[in-house]
């Protein structure tokens, strides 16, 4: 068999190897790194470059009245910036004070979405609204930086129970203990709850035996519970209750409940809890928490308006099937226990027990209406 020589023209094997030059690694590698080159410095050039904003225009009366909307609750929010910026200047608030309240500039420059170029103050604005509530959180905010805090006893009191929040006095080192607590156990009731007093009263086991078929009882909130006696007795039953706790003059309750071994929460009923959506399987109240729930801030406590305020949050952080105890609430007048009964009509709750007795003031005092109810809140869709 013959065999068959297949000759290649000289001009395409050239051809090919001019081919085979072009399509070599390193001058790929060289057109790669110059497009991710000039594909940076155009996206440079974009983002430095002044932005002219264009017309949205509405496509419908729908979307105009949308767009209006929001750009009123834009300006609302920019006028509310600016009234914080008023602050600061006053020369007689101190320095600890004006670090929190001065709008701190953003790191990054002026924000595109927002317009924004700093960062409002810190600090909630009813603390600087009043001229008498900004007074006591000056003297709060006046200390030594890394020093040893102030004594202010009744200072943190006092300003929570107006809406604001002591937050600015960060910079300086707590006391230790301040005297040893007192041999009278600050008021500890062991027959309330336990025994019965009053006919309007419930006791801890016939409450948990209520909730024994339905809900499991681990952990609970009692609002404005004092010395955490509530809490106390909770504990014997293998029951977790949290304590929101406001110091007095001369009753430093928050270091006695500590050290009993339970949880103070230093916050007024006036406050939005701070805990997540339905973690508590109990939420106890009693007269105080009932009747200083809401905006004491604005002068609302006591309100019908600041009654339902609380209700909400206290439905908010009570979980499904869980149980809210009212606790020997004092109505001062029928018209205010008919408020009650109807706010809590409103939210659904099943009545697993409910007690109203009438008692007698002494001398000329009126006759208090006392409410007692345990409810449990309904798995809503």
């Amino acid at each position: 068999m013959g065999s068959v020589s297949l000759n290649v023209a000289s001009s395409r094997r050239g051809g090919r190897r001019g081919l085979a030059c072009l399509c070599s690694p390193a001058l790929l590698n060289l057109l790669v790194l110059l497009s991710l080159f000039s594909t940076n410095l155009l996206a440079l050039l974009a983002f430095l470059s002044p932005r002219t904003r264009t017309p949205i225009v509405p496509t419908s009366p729908t979307s105009s009245s949308s767009a209006a909307a929001i750009s009123a609750q834009v300006a609302a929010i920019a006028r509310e910036i600016d009234a914080t910026r008023l602050v600061p200047h006053r020369a007689d608030l101190p320095p600890e004070l004006l670090l929190f309240l001065s709008p701190h500039a953003l790191p990054l420059g002026r924000d595109a979405r927002t317009g924004l170029t700093h960062m409002p103050a810190s600090v909630a604005h009813a603390c600087f609204r009043s001229p008498s509530t900004l007074a006591l959180l000056s003297s709060f905010a006046s200390y030594a930086p890394h020093a040893v805090c102030p004594r202010n006893d009744t200072l943190p009191h006092r300003l929570i129970s107006k809406g604001c929040e002591p937050l600015p006095r960060r910079r300086c080192l707590s006391r230790g203990p301040r005297t040893p607590l007192p041999s009278s156990n600050m008021g500890a009731d062991s027959r309330r709850w336990v025994k019965p007093r009053h006919d309007h009263e419930f006791l801890i086991d016939d409450v948990l035996r209520l909730a024994a078929s339905a809900t499991k009882i681990r952990i609970g909130l009692d609002v404005a519970g004092g010395a955490a006696n509530f809490a106390a007795r909770m504990r014997e039953r293998g029951v977790t209750v949290v304590t929101t706790v406001l110091d007095n003059a001369g009753k430093p309750m928050n270091e006695f409940v500590a050290a009993r071994g339970l949880f103070p929460l230093l916050l007024s009923p006036a406050h939005r809890f701070p805990f997540y959506d339905g973690v508590f399987d109990l939420v106890h109240v009693g007269t105080t928490a009932m009747d200083e729930g809401g905006a004491s801030a604005l002068g609302q406590a006591g309100t019908e308006e600041a009654l339902e305020f609380f209700m909400f949050d206290v439905d908010r952080v009570l979980r499904a099937g869980g149980l809210l105890w009212i606790d020997s609430y004092m109505c001062r007048s029928e018209e205010r226990r008919q408020v009650v009964v109807k706010l809590i009509g409103r939210f659904g709750y099943k009545k697993l027990k409910w007690v109203t007795a009438e008692k007698a003031g002494a001398g000329s005092a009126k006759t208090a209406i006392y409410l007692s109810a345990v409810l449990q809140k309904p798995a809503r869709i």
